[in-house]
């Protein structure tokens, strides 16, 4: 079955993953790619609609993303934000001009056309608050389209030529601080584009089922599990579908949380999941003594990931196959879209892997977005504590010391890190923040206990709170529970004096410190 699919091309907006992540939330699938995607390849993929994303871009600068000026004369309709706008404006013979007095944050639109060109403003406000981040704006609509909507400094904030099926706006719906944003995406995906919304979990997990069995036909897999719910729930959707065929490893790399290797071991011989324990701690901790830059972290770990998975997968005899539990952002965060979107980091799952790898890849979760994941692992009846795990990176406690590894400091973290958790759920908040953490600094300060002067390390706790992990902002935990979790660090953990509070959120910073 192929689902109605809206495909939303990128031109480097930091908010493209969420129009995609809006769209699922209607029960839509939502396919990105480059802005340079032909339209043979576009019209191959029958979309019921296109988006065009915003961007850092002007449409006059040298270099400037464009796509092929036929994108607007495909067939299916259109809708162009921010940036888009202005590309589909400039396309097709409107004016686009710096504007006197630029918007960024929170604006007023008014809605001043109520025929068909306004469709996607159907039980909308007349007058809404939307979220703008632009410094050009739409001086002349082409010919043709109707102005459907104004702001105070955009004499064009919506437009629409009704009969091309060609829609604008020059403000973000997909934000959460655009009020009725979902419902505009919700008017051009039903109401434009005619879905129906048929993306729903079960139809996914019939359909991975199927396409796993046609990869892997008679061969063997070997999955790797971390303990997590993406590699937990990628297991089990690979062995639904080819049972004993799979074998799961599970590696031990040395930079786990407290106690976490044997709770892990025994948590997935209850599942039934076929698994070999592997631990790799020693190999791993000397790969990475002396080295402190993060990206190097992170490619030396995902290196030695492979060279024990290939080690242990030779005792198995011949596997075909390495599972892994990579997501869409993971995905489209590791690949700089032709120049647009920056790469912040490698994953994992996705970068640093050797080329000499002689297994190929299987990701039944490649489409999904983290808390697609979830509603996965519910529909496959998975333990609520599998599925409400909060993420922890591939790379482990690795990128949560900042510097260089050592058996000492990971002794400290571990403990500093126990408390968090012990204490975010006792009061009640594990379920309600994406991550909750410690960080190890490299940084040695002045403190006194008991009568003694102490100089010894310091620990962040990093708190926040996010939809998908795509961006999120930091947690307004209570200042009890940050004084308990203080309290307890420094008392319980000898060689740690001082403990800091992390209020950055992402952008700019990302949440991991490395």
């Amino acid at each position: 079955m192929s689902h109605q699919t809206i495909i939303v091309l990128d031109f480097g907006s930091q908010y493209t993953q969420l129009i995609a992540r809006r769209l699922r939330e209607l029960s839509i699938y939502s396919e990105i790619l480059p802005p340079t995607t032909s339209p043979e390849i576009i019209r191959a993929k029958r979309p019921a609609g296109i988006i065009l994303s915003g961007g850092p871009k002007s449409v006059s600068d040298p270099g400037a993303p464009k796509c092929s000026p036929e994108v607007f004369s495909l067939g299916p309709p259109v809708l162009g934000i921010c940036y888009g706008m202005q590309l589909m404006a400039d396309t097709l013979g409107g004016s686009v001009a710096p504007a006197a007095q630029r918007e960024f944050g929170h604006a007023i639109v008014h809605v001043t056309s109520t025929g068909s060109g306004a469709s996607l403003f159907h039980g909308v406000p007349d007058s809404i608050k939307v979220w703008a981040s632009h410094g050009d704006f739409v001086a002349a609509a082409p010919a043709g389209f109707d102005v459907v909507a104004t702001s105070a400094n955009a004499p064009v904030a919506a437009m629409a030529h009704a009969g091309r099926r060609l829609y604008a706006l020059l403000f973000h719906p997909e934000v959460a601080h655009s009020e009725s944003g979902l419902e505009i995406l919700r008017n051009f995906a039903y109401g434009v584009c005619g879905c129906t919304g048929d993306w729903t979990m079960q139809s996914f997990i019939a359909e991975a089922t199927a396409r796993i069995k046609a990869q892997v036909g008679s061969g063997r897999v070997v999955c790797g599990l971390s303990g997590g719910v993406d590699s937990t729930v990628a297991a089990m959707l690979i062995h639904r579908a080819i049972g004993d065929q799979l074998t799961c490893i599970f590696v031990d790399n040395g930079v786990l949380r407290l106690n976490e290797a044997p709770q892990i071991r025994k948590r997935f011989e209850r599942l039934g999941l076929p698994l070999v324990f592997a631990d790799a701690s020693d190999l791993f901790l000397d790969r990475l003594a002396g080295v402190t830059d993060p990206e190097t972290k992170r490619k030396l770990i995902g290196a030695t990931f492979i060279d024990v998975f290939e080690a242990e997968a030779a005792k198995l005899g011949q596997v075909d196959f390495l599972a892994q539990g990579t997501l869409y952002p993971d995905v489209i965060e590791s690949v700089a879209i032709v120049g647009q979107s920056a790469l912040i980091k490698s994953h994992h799952n996705v970068g640093g892997l050797p080329e000499r790898m002689r297994m190929k890849l299987v990701e039944p979760l490649r489409q999904l977005f983290k808390d697609e994941v979830r509603a996965v692992g519910r529909e496959l009846q998975l333990d609520e504590e599998f599925v409400i795990r909060q993420p922890f990176p591939g790379p482990g406690l690795a990128v949560r010391i900042l510097g260089d590894i050592t058996r000492p400091k990971l002794d400290l973290l571990r403990r500093a890190d126990a408390i968090v958790a012990d204490e975010v759920k006792r009061a009640g908040w594990y379920t309600r923040l994406w991550q909750s953490f410690a960080v190890l600094l490299p940084v040695q300060s002045v403190g006194v206990m008991g009568d003694e002067r102490t100089y010894e390390y310091t620990i962040a706790i990093r708190a926040v709170e996010s939809r998908d992990g795509m961006t999120a902002d930091w947690a307004r935990l209570p200042h009890d529970l940050l004084a308990s979790i203080s309290s307890r660090i420094v008392n319980e953990v000898r060689g740690i004096n001082r403990v800091v509070y992390d209020i950055s959120s992402k952008p700019p910073s990302t949440i991991e410190w490395e």
